[in-house]
């Protein structure tokens, strides 16, 4: 088994201007903050980033967004970061607002190899616009696209030296089914433990769906 466990700098060069990255958490609570630190210091431009919000200014995503790194965001909420409307009325970031369920379904759709998924949320309103609709059983529906990213970057609580992910209580939220929608996925661990000190039926993410751990230099 190679070693997962990367630096900084080997993060670092894996980040490019354009890229399209997942991040894992729920208003910063499960999101990977020595990760954004890097991708902050990267300078790497034009990102699209898919995250469940906008956190704050100075937390989370919101972060990417306040340093303008940030080109577009397909996101189910941004009220909390005054920065993400400010920037959205000036033009400068794209928004694609997503009803929270169906932005989970878009993930999972991707890590699962589907096409799409169904739903008849945002049938008669904008969230309908440029999309197809299917009618079953006499009853319209959505199709929405699967949301894939270049680079998923996560947060784990407990992580063996394989890669198997532990989350703590309400932390897990979007990190697991984001680490099944990408290619590249790096864990950001707050302890990295040796493989076998974990449970094998407490694993919420295997190994398998981890590339690269990186030990967190956050408390």
């Amino acid at each position: 088994m190679f070693d997962k466990i990367i630096s900084r700098d080997d993060f670092s060069g894996m980040l490019k201007d354009d890229m399209v990255i997942m991040v894992g958490g729920f208003l910063g609570c499960g999101t990977p903050e020595t990760l954004i630190d890097i991708i902050i210091a990267s300078a790497a431009k034009n990102l699209t980033l898919i995250c469940n919000d906008t956190s704050f200014v100075d937390r989370g995503v919101g972060r990417l967004v306040a340093s303008r790194q940030a080109a577009k965001v397909i996101t189910s909420h941004i009220g909390t970061n005054p920065e993400t409307g400010r920037q959205m009325v000036d033009g400068t970031l794209a928004v694609e607002l997503v009803p929270q369920g169906t932005l989970v379904e878009r993930v999972r759709c991707a890590g699962a190899g589907l096409g799409g998924v169904l739903t008849p949320t945002g049938v008669g309103t904008v969230v309908e616009e440029g999309k197809q609709k299917i009618t079953v059983d006499g009853h319209e529906y959505l199709l929405e696209l699967p949301l894939r990213a270049d680079l998923a970057i996560i947060s784990g609580s407990t992580v063996d030296k394989a890669g198997n992910v532990v989350y703590n209580a309400t932390t897990r939220n979007f990190n697991p089914l984001m680490a099944m929608a990408a290619p590249v996925v790096v864990v950001e661990a707050k302890e990295v433990v040796e493989i076998g000190q974990i449970m094998p039926e407490l694993v919420m993410t295997p190994s398998p769906l981890v590339t690269h751990i990186f030990k967190s230099e956050k408390r």
